[in-house]
């Protein structure tokens, strides 16, 4: 662990799986906590001695049904307006399944690039020393490669694992410099407000179907 002298700034950069987190809220039934500020919940996890300097949400444009797709373009747009916040898009690829009981094939769609776009962001930032310490807001195992690389390549610096309520890796852990799983108050504490204004002026709500009247 670094040693910092006294009144020096750590800078943080967040990163986000944004479908890791999706479906641990999902899983825990916290669909109310979907309308999520990410840079108030980002600047929550640090401490005194830490700046959150830039967020990197990772995500892929849904398909369908409509309502969904309408929701995920509702909330991507809100987190556009938060400050040093860059989105980076993966992909969806439509996989045959066939249901054991019918024995007829569909198409199954399966989100892509998500792991491999989070490592290439990490790492790259850690060449331009874009940040002390990271932070992964994800449980997703594959992300144990780029994590060890950091660690081999760049010993000053620190990876820190959030884990998504409803998810975790025991192989994040145990690369990781540290690990914790995102709590409901936090979450509770880091909501948008119903109605987000963007720089045009166009009012965002917050989707029915997310609001704790509903749920």
């Amino acid at each position: 662990m670094n040693e910092w002298d006294e009144g020096e700034v750590e800078r943080v950069t967040l990163y986000v799986d944004g479908f890791n987190l999706y479906f641990g809220l999902r899983s825990r039934k916290l669909q109310r906590y979907l309308w999520l500020n990410l840079h108030t919940l980002g600047t929550s996890l640090l401490n005194p001695r830490q700046q959150l300097l830039q967020i990197k949400y990772f995500t892929a444009r849904v398909s369908g049904p409509p309502d969904k797709r309408a929701r995920q373009s509702t909330f991507i747009e809100a987190l556009e307006t938060l400050p040093n916040l860059s989105i980076y898009y993966g992909k969806f690829q439509v996989n045959p399944a066939t249901c054991l009981c019918c024995g007829a094939t569909t198409g199954v769609p399966n989100e892509k690039q998500t792991d491999v776009n989070i490592a290439v962001e990490m790492l790259c930032d850690g060449f331009g020393d874009h940040y002390d310490t990271a932070i992964l807001l994800s449980a997703d195992s594959d992300l144990t490669a780029p994590i060890r690389a950091i660690r081999q390549t760049f010993p000053a610096k620190r990876v820190v694992v959030a884990f998504p309520p409803g998810r975790y890796s025991a192989d994040l852990k145990a690369i990781a410099h540290g690990s914790f799983t995102i709590g409901r108050a936090k979450l509770a504490h880091s909501q948008f407000p119903d109605k987000v204004v963007k720089a045009d002026g166009y009012t965002l709500v917050r989707p029915e179907k997310w609001s704790p009247a509903q749920i």
